[in-house]
């Protein structure tokens, strides 16, 4: 009754979505971060919102973006790998090579938001893969080594492959490996 009751207040301008509210309302939350002997168990909660066009994903997204303190916002058409993980660059005045944070790296302890998922290359979506899973971007580039956190959650809003949803299809609607399709905690 109380998870209920408070996903009310998740968008209240979007009917419906009960569970889908609730899900984000639990990963607003989060959960809790394990440290074992050998590995780190996230407590970032990932969620995939898959559905057909005009259903109010991008509205949930936007919601989400104005309530968390640490929220960042982009689409699956203009990001690619490095700009949702890291990228070296040469600074302009002295020439050297240097890191620049993306997104999930900018996001760390917080949430970043990704609308038009499906619509992201596969190259990039490899991209997030450590990020995801492990909370960390590892970087080996023109003679940097550099480990950078990116313990956030992700919110990521997609169409079906097709369109609009097949229920005979389940998984074939989501159109992504399943290597990716692990990393989220709830479609």
């Amino acid at each position: 009754e109380l998870l209920r009751f408070l996903s009310q207040g998740i968008a209240p301008a979007v009917y419906g979505l009960e569970a889908e509210k609730q899900a984000i309302l639990l990963m607003l939350l989060g959960g809790e971060e394990r440290k074992l002997e050998n590995h780190r168990v996230r407590g970032d909660i990932n969620v995939l919102l898959l559905g057909e066009p005009s259903t109010g994903k991008s509205q949930l997204l936007r919601f989400v973006l104005n309530l968390a303190p640490l929220a960042l916002s982009t689409t699956g058409r203009g990001s690619s790998g490095v700009g949702l993980t890291a990228a070296v660059t040469t600074d302009r005045e002295t020439g050297e090579k240097c890191l620049s944070a993306g997104a999930m790296v900018l996001g760390d302890r917080g949430l970043v938001c990704i609308d038009e998922f499906d619509k992201m290359s596969h190259g990039d979506r490899v991209a997030m893969h450590e990020a995801m899973e492990q909370g960390s971007v590892t970087i080996a580039k023109a003679g940097i080594h550099a480990s950078l956190n990116s313990r956030c959650s992700v919110l990521a809003a997609a169409n079906p492959v097709y369109g609009f949803y097949v229920p005979e299809l389940r998984a074939a609607n989501i159109g992504l490996p399943e290597s990716l399709q692990s990393r989220f905690d709830l479609i």
